[in-house]
C-alpha cells in the first residue's frame, strides 16, 4: 500500500452509511427530551391518564358501553396512540426549531450526514419519545381495563408506522417554520382537532351520514383503528386500508423531508 493510501492516525474511514454519525445524532435527540422526561414523558402520560379517569369514573364510563363492548375498553387504545402521536410529532419539531433559533443547526449541517441519514435520526428520536410515552401509558391502563392484545402485528405496525407518520411531520414543521408560533400552530390547529375528531372517544358508526363519509377521509381516523384493532380486536374500518393509507404517507412525507434537507430550505443562511 503507498503512503497516499493509508489512513492518518486517528482518522475514521466513513462507510457508505455513517452509522456513527447517525447514532450520535439520535442520541442527541433522545438525550434531549430524557434531560427533562418529567416535561416530556411524565406530563403526557399524567394528562391522558385524567382523560380516562374522568369518561370512566366521573361521566359514567364504567357503566356505558361502545357496541358490545366497554366504553373504557373501546376508549383506552385510542387515548394511548393519540398522545403517543402527539409527542412524536414534538420532539423533530421543537429540536429543529431550537437548533435554527440558536443558530446551532448549522453543526448538524456540517456533518459528514447524508440527507438520509439526518431524516432518520431525526424520525427515530421522534418514534422513541412516542413509543416510551405509549408504552407507559398501556401500563397505566391496566389500571382501569385489561387490554387483550387481540393483534400484535397491527399493535407493532400501527403503534412504530403512525409515530413515524408524525414525526416526519414534526421535522417538516420544525425546518418550515421560522417561529415557535408556526410550530406549535400546526399541533394546535391540525394535529389536535384532527385527533380528536377521528374516533378517540366515540365509535364513527355512530355519525350519520356525510359525518360518517368526512370522517374516513380522516388520515388519522387510520392510525387510531388500526392501534385499536391490534389491542381489543374492534375496528370501524378496514385495517388492510389502514395499513396502506399509512405507508403511503410515510413514503411521501419521507420524500419531502429528504428534499428539504438535502435543497436546504429555511436551514441554511
Amino acid at each position: 500500500m503507498s503512503q497516499e493510501q493509508l489512513p492518518l492516525f486517528g482518522e475514521k474511514k466513513i462507510s457508505r452509511i455513517n452509522w456513527i454519525g447517525v447514532r450520535t445524532l439520535y442520541w442527541k435527540e433522545v438525550w434531549r427530551f430524557y434531560k427533562v422526561l418529567g416535561q416530556t414523558v411524565l406530563a403526557p402520560v399524567v394528562t391522558t391518564f385524567l382523560f380516562m379517569t374522568i369518561f370512566t369514573l366521573a361521566l359514567g364510563g364504567s357503566s356505558r358501553v361502545s357496541g358490545d363492548i366497554p366504553y373504557q375498553l373501546f376508549l383506552a387504545p385510542g387515548l394511548i396512540i393519540m398522545a403517543a402521536l402527539q409527542n412524536a410529532y414534538a420532539n423533530p419539531s421543537s429540536s429543529i426549531m431550537s437548533a435554527k433559533m440558536q443558530g446551532n443547526i448549522v453543526d448538524v449541517l456540517l456533518a459528514p450526514l447524508s440527507p438520509a441519514e439526518m431524516t432518520f435520526a431525526y424520525v427515530m428520536g421522534g418514534v422513541t419519545r412516542g413509543l416510551l410515552v405509549a408504552t407507559m401509558l398501556t401500563l397505566s391502563m391496566f389500571l382501569f381495563v385489561d387490554l387483550p392484545f387481540s393483534h400484535i402485528w397491527a399493535i407493532l405496525y400501527f403503534g412504530v408506522g403512525t409515530t413515524m407518520l408524525l414525526s416526519l411531520l414534526g421535522v417538516i414543521a420544525g425546518i418550515w417554520a421560522q417561529k415557535f408560533e408556526q410550530s406549535t400552530a400546526i399541533n394546535n390547529f391540525i394535529i389536535v382537532p384532527m385527533s380528536f375528531l377521528s374516533g378517540t372517544f366515540y365509535s364513527i358508526d355512530r355519525l350519520p351520514g356525510i359525518w360518517h363519509t368526512l370522517s374516513q377521509f380522516n388520515p388519522f381516523f387510520y392510525m387510531i383503528d388500526g392501534f385499536r384493532y391490534g389491542m381489543i380486536g374492534r375496528s370501524d374500518g378496514d385495517p388492510v386500508i389502514g395499513v396502506l393509507f399509512i405507508a403511503a404517507l410515510n413514503v411521501i412525507l419521507w420524500t419531502v423531508c429528504y428534499r428539504m434537507i438535502k435543497t436546504g430550505y429555511r436551514l441554511r443562511p
